[in-house]
């Protein structure tokens, strides 16, 4: 073989491999952002969940809690505004970002009230739970958006773990809401939103979903404590009551969001 057929062969592959490289980067960095936009969704709920809590104790655990989520929101909300990875555009990232800083400053309003007079203003919560809400909605559509767009294509199982995770964080928000709040009203749903009891057996639909396929080892372990939590305060969800011991049930859930989380690492890990 001549010496200019060697370096046609060796730009050839050279080529190929830089495409190669070219996609794999493009895909992680496409499945990067949908993760930070399911983080995002996740940890506003949580925010959310742990300000009814705070409403009624004033408890500097709780306030930390909702610090906490706030500041994984906003790291995962810098992630997605500096992306390269041209899911979105940068107008409509911008849209989540205000309709985030909305959220943020009512939650610094609706705190301040609990710290400085003890108890919440009844209209800043409500506005601060339509506000959660108005943000989910687009927050979902954006991720439905970037899932069908991106070059990636994330695995089913995945798919249902986060659906299950953002399901749940939902619910906690709505329990905390009937257990601790008087505009319980704000947060419990409306014509275009599923009540605890449906959300409760949808979750139940997205945890047979995960537990299709091959589970062994550190995975199978995830999803049998997953399943093992989620049947412990399943009844809660699905039949509210004033004698639900409402820390108990926070706690399983949270457990069982870390469980979800942990699948999710295994899952694509292994794919």
């Amino acid at each position: 073989m001549t010496d200019a057929r060697l370096r046609v062969r060796s730009l050839v592959a050279a080529l190929i491999l830089l495409a190669l490289t070219s996609f794999t980067a493009r895909a992680e960095t496409a499945d990067g952002f949908l993760s930070d936009l399911h983080t995002f969704r996740v940890s506003n709920y949580l925010a959310l969940d742990a300000y009814y809590r705070f409403s009624t104790d004033g408890n500097t655990d709780t306030l930390n809690e909702i610090v906490g989520s706030i500041n994984s929101a906003n790291s995962s909300m810098n992630n997605l505004a500096e992306s390269n990875a041209g899911v979105l555009s940068s107008e409509e990232v911008e849209n989540l970002n205000q309709e985030f800083d909305t959220f943020k400053s009512l939650m610094r309003d609706n705190i301040n009230d609990v710290r400085n007079t003890g108890y919440p203003d009844l209209r800043l919560v409500s506005d601060m739970a339509n506000q959660a809400l108005t943000m989910s909605k687009m927050a979902t559509e954006l991720y439905k958006v970037s899932s069908e767009s991106s070059q990636t294509s994330t695995d089913n199982r995945v798919e249902a773990a986060r659906s299950a995770a953002i399901t749940l964080a939902q619910m906690m928000a709505k329990y905390s809401a009937r257990t601790h709040s008087t505009v319980a009203q704000t947060f419990q749903g409306s014509s275009t939103e599923l009540t605890l009891d449906e959300q409760a057996r949808r979750f139940d639909t997205l945890l047979e979903k995960i537990n299709q396929g091959n589970s062994q080892g550190e995975l199978k372990a995830a999803l049998d404590d997953v399943s093992s939590k989620w049947q412990f305060i399943r009844g809660s969800y699905i039949n509210y009551n004033d004698n639900n011991v409402s820390f108990v049930i926070d706690r399983y859930s949270k457990g069982i969001l870390r469980g979800l989380d942990t699948t999710i690492e295994l899952l694509q890990q292994n794919a």
